[in-house]
């Protein structure tokens, strides 16, 4: 199952810490001027990127947890790729289930964008990307590809330290309109991590809200949304006016993680509060 197109390798000195950023669910239109329940999402995710570089936030290299688009439109790929030059470091993605089958395609003609799901970082960590997508509906599940390939990378990579990305959340949010939408096989996965003690994190978007909680030993982390938040503890649905972010990652070479989830200074960006679903 191993493949050239599997790795990516990012060369670290020994014993340096890996810094990542994490961005998610920006939701893109085809058109710039579109709007996700009264937010301009291609203005709100600028306003992300702008706050990023300000910063000055020393990252390695970028994860991005899907719904990169909103109207499975090819065009908002483009724009996606375009926005985030200035961040100039390599950046991986993975579907959410708002995204397109082939997002692929219009994404490799980036050569910041990569494709690979296996991202080794220097000596002692490796990141495993799956793709929880079910394609047409909301809520995700990790095929028998997925499952298999992860358990032979864990195999494969036993002594290192694992990071795990996908974009569905598998810890319950308490919202029931929004619970219904996560990870169906969460089940599954605990099997095949259950004998890997260097899996330190499993992050994820999906939920629009910021987690960070333990799940049988691992660390689960959720990120805010570049758009709308979702209200946490609601079970109907309901949209937050706490302001959009990000996430700072930083991988220690004795497997520690720092991260800490940053947000806009302001509130530019409020979305319509008597929207009842998107």
């Amino acid at each position: 199952m191993k493949s050239v197109m599997d790795y990516f390798y990012q060369p670290f000195a020994k014993n340096e810490s890996i810094r990542i950023l994490q961005i998610t669910d920006t939701h893109l239109f085809a058109k710039k001027n579109e709007q996700l329940l009264g937010v301009n999402t291609t203005n709100s995710f600028q306003a992300v990127l702008d706050a990023i570089l300000d910063r000055q936030f020393r990252f390695d290299l970028v994860l991005a947890t899907g719904d990169l688009v909103q109207d499975h439109n090819e065009q908002g790929y483009h724009y996606f790729a375009e926005m985030v030059k200035p961040l100039e470091k390599p950046l991986f993605w993975l579907q959410g289930n708002h995204d397109q089958l082939q997002m692929e395609k219009p994404l490799q003609q980036y050569s910041q964008i990569k494709s690979q799901k296996h991202i080794l970082v220097g000596d002692k960590w490796q990141i495993l990307m799956l793709d929880s997508q079910v394609f047409g509906v909301p809520h995700g599940k990790l095929s028998s590809y997925q499952l298999d390939w992860l358990k032979v990378k864990l195999a494969e990579n036993s002594e290192r330290y694992t990071l795990i990305a996908l974009h569905h959340n598998i810890l319950p949010t308490h919202s029931a309109w929004l619970d219904q939408h996560s990870l169906r096989n969460v089940h599954d996965l605990a099997k095949i991590v259950k004998p890997y003690n260097k899996i330190k994190a499993i992050i994820h978007g999906h939920i629009h809200q910021e987690m960070d909680k333990l799940w049988k030993g691992i660390r689960i982390l959720s990120t805010p949304s570049t758009c709308i938040q979702f209200k946490p503890h609601s079970n109907n649905f309901a949209l937050d006016l706490i302001p959009q972010g990000w996430r700072e990652l930083v991988l220690h070479p004795d497997g520690s993680i720092d991260s800490e989830v940053k947000r806009l200074a302001t509130n530019e960006f409020l979305p319509d509060f008597s929207a009842e679903g998107y």
